[in-house]
């Protein structure tokens, strides 16, 4: 029997979730908690657990907490989190942190029975989807890591400012030239070719 704990604050959600579970033979729902804390003190008293489904955002420890924590009581709770997030960037957080899989809440009852009987097995379950949105902040992030440098990341929060060039030079005090130059050494770092991409993909990666 694969033995699971269910952690998520939302009461209907949890309780569907447990209900669609207990229907399996192969599955065991031994709790239903509404937050982290009540999921690490249950924890400590008993010690077979599986598999623990668990939301991300949730009043008193979120889900982020729960997997440091289990990270660093080299816990052999196999985390699956359950979220209705789709972005590469609390994807990327969560695997880095220790969770065996990352499901959204409307995957479908097949999706899920298949990640929780793989991650019981003790392999790891993201779908293409999932990696996919994992890989492309990951590669995101490694460019924004081409470090701009003091006075580009000036022109940068100026131009993320509607300013023309003309309008920055000014107000750095040097050429529209030098500025022109500073903006194509930007996009050359951050791979894009217009105003447009270059503040979408700053705003991402939290340069302005």
């Amino acid at each position: 029997m694969i033995k699971i704990v269910i952690t998520d604050d939302h009461n209907l959600f949890r309780m569907g979730l447990a209900e669609l579970l207990k229907k399996q033979k192969d599955i065991d729902v031994i709790a239903e908690l509404s937050d982290g804390t009540e999921f690490l003190n249950f924890l400590s008293e008993k010690n077979d657990i599986d598999i623990v489904l668990l939301d991300i955002n949730m009043p008193n420890l979120d889900g982020f907490e729960v997997l440091r924590k289990l990270k660093k009581l080299n816990s052999i709770v196999k985390p699956i989190i359950l979220s209705m997030h789709d972005d590469g960037n609390y994807i990327a957080k969560c695997a880095k942190n220790g969770a065996f899989g990352y499901l959204l809440k409307n995957t479908d009852e097949d999706e899920l029975l298949k990640a929780i009987r793989i991650v019981a097995s003790g392999k790891k379950y993201f779908s293409h989807q999932i990696s996919e949105k994992m890989i492309n902040f990951m590669s995101a992030q490694h460019t924004s890591q081409k470090k701009l440098s003091n006075k580009e990341s000036e022109v940068l929060t100026l131009i993320s400012k509607g300013l023309t060039t003309k309008e920055i030079a000014s107000k750095l005090f040097v050429s529209s030239r030098t500025i022109e130059t500073h903006r194509a050494n930007i996009l050359k770092k951050l791979e894009v070719k217009n105003t447009a991409s270059l503040i979408k993909k700053a705003t991402e990666n939290n340069l302005i």
